[in-house]
């Protein structure tokens, strides 16, 4: 479970102090999708890295399991899902997912890298390259390696953007079984309110605040 409480985050600019995040609370529980929508500028993906541990808020916490966010808790409880997947062109598809054991220092699991493929609809292309693969299907692999490390909450920065509708709707349906099967917490930045169902959680950010609703549009 993810919970920030109070978060405060400030840039300077010049000779000015810019708020982005105002005294923010809200958190994402375990077997949802959690969306963080907004305008552009409005504070997501700076919401999105304090949830990460990739900056210091001013002020308030952040908490993954009820532990502060710091590297070691990132790299133990937080699966990371970009934009634009962010995969080694060099590597095959299976050996995307083995690095995070590298990074982890913990013996790559061939096994598991499999399953997840497998599991992300990806079964037996684990030797491809990532130049044979789709848009969806590189989504579909950030995915997987997102899943190796068992995490408690997976962060998703506008993993759809690049996608067309239905590639887009797959991609979210398959994040939201896989949340709900596997109990995990999931930030979902996106600025595509047509990818929300009446199972979801809804953040909705303006000017560094956010208003949190339980309960969205039916799909």
């Amino acid at each position: 479970m993810l919970t920030m409480d109070n978060v405060t985050v400030t840039f300077q600019d010049g000779q000015e102090r810019l708020t982005a995040l105002d005294n923010i609370s809200f958190s994402a529980t375990p077997g949802h999708l959690t969306f963080i929508v907004g305008e552009s500028g409005s504070g997501k993906s700076t919401l999105l890295s304090a949830a990460a541990g990739l900056l210091t808020p001013d002020s308030g916490t952040v908490l993954i399991d009820d532990t502060p966010v710091d590297t070691r808790v990132r790299l133990e409880k937080i699966g990371m899902i970009f934009q634009q997947a962010n995969l080694i062109g060099a590597l095959n598809v299976r050996d995307q997912l083995l690095v995070t054991d590298h990074i982890r220092g913990v013996k790559p699991r061939k096994e598991r890298a499999d399953e997840l493929l497998a599991t992300v609809g990806l079964e037996g292309l684990g030797d491809r390259k990532m130049q044979q693969l789709s848009g969806g299907q590189r989504q579909r692999v950030g995915i997987a390696r997102a899943l190796m490390g068992e995490p408690s909450l997976i962060l998703a920065d506008e993993p759809t953007a690049a996608l067309d509708s239905e590639r887009s709707h797959e991609i979210v349906a398959l994040l939201r079984n896989l949340v709900q099967e596997r109990n995990i917490a999931c930030g979902f930045v996106t600025h595509d309110t047509e990818l929300i169902s009446s199972s979801d959680e809804v953040v909705r950010v303006a000017d560094g605040q956010v208003t949190a609703a339980s309960v969205a549009r039916a799909a």
